[in-house]
């Protein structure tokens, strides 16, 4: 299984991406703006995408995915996420006002894209790559994956903050090699990253000591501008983990 990392920041400006990771060359989690620099070939061969949340950097580029292979696909690229981030989307986004609903067109039975709602605890495997979907505690409802082959395993957290859900979850398998996290906020923004539920690297610090695997691990979605703050602070407040800054562009095997 091959992992690439489209994007991971947590916004934009000079070559920063909003987040999204391909798997393999068939499958997405999550379509921020990373996703706007495959080549038309590479976006042609997506077949699946699963949502960690609602939220619009997480999903951006979705709408403008399927347009652009409305005419060069021949069958429905299939949305995964959770009930109230579908929801969402078809509400608010496919509904004709913001963007066509591309799950009638060109026709309700011949669809570019289509609708699958998963349920925390829930897997499907997808060619030998087995996403299970995990709970975790944002500001509004956002899952977490863990996907496993025979030859590696991986977890994305998603947007979260202080949680048991994602560590139990993990801590319930035997395997974990690679764990990408997210820390959005400097410690001096605490109260600022409890209000909106995401990890400071202190924060960061105290609940990876729930997890009995030793992954690498790789954190993701610092605010811009506080990159190197950040992962400075994690460096220090994580003293006994394998861990680096994701900077998006990574390509990693399992």
């Amino acid at each position: 299984m091959n992992l690439r990392i489209l994007g991971c920041s947590g916004g934009i400006g000079m070559h920063r991406r909003t987040t999204s990771l391909l798997i393999d060359d068939d499958i997405l989690i999550d379509a921020g703006s990373g996703v706007g620099d495959l080549s038309l070939e590479e976006m042609s061969k997506i077949r699946h995408i699963f949502l960690t949340h609602s939220h619009l950097d997480h999903f951006t580029f979705l709408p403008l995915l399927v347009d652009t292979m409305f005419p060069l696909i021949d069958m429905p690229m299939m949305i995964h996420g959770h009930s109230p981030t579908l929801k969402a989307l078809q509400e608010h986004i496919f509904n004709w006002h913001i963007w066509p609903d591309f799950a009638k067109l060109p026709s309700a039975e011949n669809p570019v894209m289509g609708y699958r709602e998963m349920h925390p605890g829930e897997t499907i495997d997808i060619g030998g790559r087995v996403l299970e979907m995990i709970a975790v505690n944002h500001i509004v409802p956002c899952v977490a994956y863990r996907v496993e082959t025979q030859s590696g395993v991986f977890a994305f957290s998603g947007d979260t903050t202080t949680n048991d859900s994602f560590w139990d979850a993990l801590n319930a398998h035997d395997r974990l090699d690679l764990l990408l996290v997210e820390a959005a906020f400097p410690n001096a923004s605490e109260a600022l990253s409890r209000a909106a539920k995401h990890y400071t690297p202190n924060m960061l610090a105290q609940d990876i000591k729930k997890l009995r695997h030793n992954p690498r691990i790789y954190v993701s979605h610092p605010k811009p501008g506080h990159e190197d703050v950040i992962f400075q602070e994690v460096q220090k407040a994580v003293v006994d983990r394998d861990i680096s800054s994701l900077n998006g562009g990574e390509i990693f095997t399992l």
